[in-house]
């Protein structure tokens, strides 16, 4: 079976050279704030009037790009006009939504397990990225708790990180096993039940 090789970093490359990049230096002015709004918003539609020419799942593809990068560069924005751990935050989301969303669209090009396989990296990669983002943000948040509390607060900032580790790194490894179960699919009979069987073995299922 020709298995397709899912590299999420280089769809997210894609995502960040398809619009203009929004690096904006913090403290923006309410002028210049906008002034920024305004250029992501022409990019999009530049970038929406390429993707009309198209047809198909490469217009598709083309436009779940466009609508990414536009995402992720208000993202962007808002992060530079009131820089925040949570603002920040919402940086990472962005991308990890629009990688998701263009390798959603280009899984469609295939057919079959091999498509079935594409859709199911594609979730695990985005799952990765959205329990990383939340592992961050847990952990910035209760840093910043700690530091204005007493030694007992910084105690329990740890158990918050640490539980927030555990949920990923669970979250991570159940979309893991779901992409080797369903590589499995391309099987049968005593080949498939080993397949799973490793699978199982791996993830620690019953």
């Amino acid at each position: 079976m020709n298995k397709r090789n899912f590299n999420p970093s280089l769809i997210a490359l894609a995502i960040t050279l398809t619009l203009g990049a929004t690096a904006m230096a913090q403290n923006l002015s309410k002028e210049d704030y906008k002034v920024a709004q305004d250029k992501i918003s022409s990019d999009y539609k530049s970038a929406k009037a390429t993707c009309d020419a198209l047809s198909g799942n490469p217009k598709d593809i083309c436009m779940a790009q466009a609508k990414g990068s536009e995402k992720v560069a208000k993202a962007e924005l808002q992060a530079s006009y009131k820089p925040s751990a949570k603002t920040r935050n919402e940086i990472r989301i962005a991308k990890a939504k629009a990688t998701y969303a263009v390798a959603r669209e280009q899984c469609d090009e295939l057919t079959g397990n091999t498509k079935d396989v594409c859709v199911k990296e594609a979730k695990a990669a985005q799952v990765t990225a959205l329990a990383d983002a939340k592992v961050a943000l847990t952990t910035s948040d209760a840093n910043a708790t700690a530091n204005q509390k007493s030694t007992e607060a910084y105690g329990k900032a740890s158990t918050e990180v640490a539980g927030a580790r555990k949920d990923a790194a669970t979250e991570k490894r159940e979309a893991r096993y779901k992409v080797e179960k369903e590589k499995c699919e391309q099987y049968a009979g005593d080949a498939k039940v080993q397949c799973l069987t490793t699978a199982k073995a791996t993830f620690g299922k019953n």
